[in-house]
């Protein structure tokens, strides 16, 4: 016993000489084998245990057997303050996973590209010349980027550039798969989407799946019969009486007179609902269909960001041929030419068009599963009923378009408040919950706004495409105020009524307006490029441009704009008033524009807790801006526009007396606490 006690106290004077080891461990090795000297199996717990006095006084070292460290690790100071850092880091982590489910529950859906800035529509024929032959080109445009960036533009619209004739504004495509050679090459192309993506941009282009040109490869391999190209259009017997045709039936081309034209090839009658030239594809033939899809595919693979597809109420025909109804019952058959003469209940919008479409969406679809690659899908709807309009949006759980153009502000000729305010509120109502809207002032189809409604318009149309909910497109010029040009020495074979809103872009005072170094160009330049153009207009605080970037600025940084409600105060023959508001912010815009004669609004009258005065935040008139108004009488000039700001928490869309006067297109609330929008409005 003796000599057992004397193990156990050199065994202890060894543990408190280890304080000063320093690292070095021969010290276990020497406990190691003194504990299997005859020692029992528990006699390292006898040794080491919490309560054995040779740990008492003894701190961690480095170099500390593991047996005696473990008993350390085993005390209350050690065990708890472990215990609880575990504790609180799985707390942590479970509160992080739930925040962030919670966050992404409410969090509404975010804006797409195609949502979040303007569109910008251009003609390629006429923006910019780069090869010195008087048309424009794709070389053109990319030389123009920065200038379109600095519009805070997001997403370029380029129409159609495929090989082609000159008919009908190269929408007789001969080769879908080609550039034609007046805009480059396909190299061209591919450098300018590399470059528009450089500049984080988005391009879409025209497709105009209805019809081909005659000279297209399909229409020939067709008119000779030849394998499955034998019903890639719609053929039917007609009787020829010497030079005389009769068709099939009474079905109107778009330009008048027969959609049914004669080819002594194939000797029979092909369809064309547009020029002779354009022969319309039977997309009654499945073959016709995955030839269309595989294009789209071709284009996507090119890096196309969305397309804008064309005529697309056209692309079914009814199989029966039965005569179309006449307007006027009274008329004789034989006179009736004019395509507005025949209600086109068998050639436009028929049984199975929307599901053509969709499947359009359903291949796009498949290239926008990578993150931050969707593929936009407009459709052009022009003549079509609101109703009709809608129906391109798709079904509740079937999306189509994302959203077919709206060209309604195109069409009017005469600004007054009645008119724009039931534009605005004629979509808004019609448009099915959930989806998103779009304003088009202009475009290559129609004559340009400063020809229609005058020079003072242009500020008033612009703040009022940029305040609305949605998406603004703008097509090419209007933002400095381009007008038609006149109808004089146009060497082209096109309707002349729509080349006018087609001349070159006005870049600066030189010669050509800037478009071109060329000694001709293919229409030409407004007289009025010297004082209306870029050059000019971006030095000058006052003018069309620098409004337009101003406004393309405060829509790409005010979630009023993007995200607010819009809610309808008051219009009449003059004026105009709405406001977009936002829950979670106490700030509202409210939007007054006179489209008539000089006009005073009283805007205590509309809304009652509006503070007496407000500033204003932007303006048509420059001079005014950052300054305030008297919310009693406000006097607003013909084309006069203004953007008001001021605080409340009394929002609109809360009150019973704008419920049916409030719209919203994708809900949001903005939390100022957090930072961030939710949807738990």
């Amino acid at each position: 016993m003796a000599e057992d006690k004397g193990k156990r106290d050199s065994i202890g004077m060894s543990l408190r000489g280890c304080r000063t080891n320093n690292g070095f461990v021969q010290n276990e090795d020497i406990l190691e084998k003194e504990l299997d000297l005859g020692s029992p199996p528990d006699s390292a717990v006898a040794i080491l245990g919490p309560a054995e006095p040779a740990l008492q006084g003894i701190r961690p070292y480095a170099g500390m057997p593991k047996e005696v460290l473990f008993q350390f690790s085993g005390q209350a100071r050690y065990r708890v303050p472990r215990e609880v850092l575990f504790w609180l880091t799985v707390a942590s982590v479970l509160v992080l996973t739930v925040a962030t489910i919670a966050i992404i529950a409410v969090s509404p859906k975010c804006l797409d590209w195609w949502q979040a800035g303007p569109i910008y529509q251009i003609y390629p024929r006429s923006f910019k010349d780069s090869d010195q032959d008087g048309n424009g080109d794709l070389r053109g445009i990319q030389e123009k980027l920065d200038y379109i960036a600095s519009l805070n533009i997001k997403t370029i619209w380029i129409t159609s550039f495929y090989k082609s004739s000159l008919k009908d504004f190269r929408h007789g495509v001969e080769d879908f798969r080609e550039i034609d050679p007046i805009f480059g090459t396909m190299k061209d192309f591919e450098d300018l989407v590399a470059a528009i993506h450089d500049k984080g941009l988005k391009l879409i282009i025209d497709f105009i799946p209805n019809h081909t040109s005659d000279k297209h490869a399909w229409f020939q391999l067709s008119r000779n019969r030849t394998g499955k190209y034998t019903d890639y259009y719609i053929w039917h017997d007609c009787r020829r009486d010497g030079g005389t045709t009769t068709p099939p039936n009474n079905w109107l081309s778009v330009y008048g007179n027969s959609s049914w034209h004669f080819d002594e090839v194939r000797n029979q009658c092909y369809f064309h609902q547009f020029l002779k030239e354009q022969p319309d594809l039977n997309f009654h033939n499945l073959d016709v269909q995955e030839e269309i899809k595989e294009i789209i595919q071709f284009w996507l693979k090119k890096g196309v960001d969305g397309f804008s597809f064309d005529a697309v109420k056209f692309l079914l025909e009814a199989e029966h041929l039965r005569d179309e109804a006449q307007v006027n019952k009274a008329q004789i058959p034989d006179t009736v030419t004019h395509y507005w003469e025949l209600y086109h209940d068998f050639t436009t919008t028929q049984v199975g068009m929307h599901d053509i479409v969709r499947s359009f969406r359903q291949t796009m679809d498949q290239y926008s599963r990578e993150p931050g690659r969707y593929r936009f899908m407009g459709t052009e709807a022009y003549g079509e009923s609101i109703d009709r309009t809608m129906m391109y949006y798709g079904l509740p759980f079937i999306q189509e378009a994302d959203f077919p153009f709206n060209n309604y502000l195109s069409k009017l000729n005469t600004p007054s408040g009645n008119s724009v305010f039931e534009v605005i509120t004629s979509w808004m109502e019609n448009m099915p919950e959930g989806k998103w809207p779009n304003w088009m002032i202009g475009g290559p189809d129609n004559a340009r706004l400063t020809s229609r409604f005058g020079e003072e318009y242009v500020n008033i149309m612009n703040m009022l495409i940029f305040t609305l909910p949605g998406t603004p497109i703008t097509y090419y010029g209007e933002e400095i105020g381009m007008r038609n040009i006149l109808a004089t020495n146009l060497n082209e074979s096109y309707d002349v009524n729509t080349l006018l809103s087609k001349s070159p872009m006005q870049w600066d005072n030189s010669s050509n307006a800037g478009f071109s170094e060329a000694s001709h160009t293919w229409l030409p330049t407004n007289s009025d490029y010297h004082t209306v153009n870029v050059d000019v207009q971006k030095t000058n605080s006052r003018s069309a441009l620098k409004l337009y970037q101003d406004l393309s600025l405060l829509h790409a940084n005010e979630l009023l704009l993007s995200r607010g409600w819009f809610c309808y105060l008051r219009n009449d023959s003059h004026s105009v008033v709405y406001t977009r508001e936002l829950d979670g912010i106490d700030r509202v815009f409210l939007v007054v524009l006179n489209f008539g004669e000089s006009t005073t609004v009283n805007l205590k009258e509309m809304i009652s807790n509006i503070p007496t005065r407000v500033r204003i935040r932007l303006s048509t008139n420059s001079t005014y801006e950052g300054s305030e108004v008297d919310t009693y009488g406000i006097l607003l000039d013909k084309g006069e526009g203004l953007i008001l700001e001021y605080n409340t928490k009394n929002l609109l869309h809360h009150q019973t007396a704008f419920r049916n006067r409030c719209f919203v297109s994708n809900r949001a609330c903005y939390s100022s606490v957090l930072n961030i929008l939710h949807s738990l409005c």
